[in-house]
């Protein structure tokens, strides 16, 4: 022990815990974040300048996020992990490659990965109160929740005009 250890209420075991958590968030929003940047990047049609600056103002608001995390495991006395190779390892998100660069095959995909990030965040605001005793992350994670379903909720707002003009 150095004496420069957190020392805020907090066992260690848990803040390993909830760092372990932490950093598999990590690896989701950075994977989300590069495909969201592959969507700004080619995204092609006739909507292409609307959809390439929409899916600019996601990425922006990911790469907050990510510092964000990324900050709070620090906080937590932890090491971020900051290789690609670690989030590849760590994500329940997924990539493929893609022959259509169309904004709603791109729209479709990001709106799957952002309900995914949703409902492990949902796990982990409880799991980090009620197991870990660390009311702050949860309150932090519940934030994220709320700006991922904004964002969840933009990506919505672009769906395509059925037929029926519905």
């Amino acid at each position: 022990m150095t004496g420069m250890e957190p020392r805020i209420g907090i066992d260690d075991d848990h803040r390993q815990a909830v760092c372990e958590s932490l950093s598999i968030l990590l690896a989701d929003e950075f994977v989300l974040y590069v495909k969201t940047r592959n969507a700004h990047w080619n995204v092609e049609g006739p909507d292409f300048h609307c959809m390439h600056k929409f899916f600019e103002i996601q990425y922006e608001e990911l790469d907050v996020i990510i510092d964000d995390v990324s900050e709070r495991m620090r906080s937590l006395g932890h090491i971020t992990p900051a290789t690609l190779k670690k989030y590849i390892s760590l994500t329940h998100l997924s990539e493929r490659e893609r022959d259509n660069f169309e904004s709603q095959d791109f729209i479709l995909e990001l709106l799957n990965d952002h309900q995914t990030v949703i409902v492990n965040l949902r796990f982990l605001i409880n799991d980090f109160a009620s197991t870990h005793n660390d009311l702050g992350t949860s309150d932090f994670v519940t934030g994220l929740m709320k700006t991922h379903e904004k964002m969840a909720w933009m990506l919505r707002a672009h769906r395509p005009i059925s037929n029926d003009g519905f």
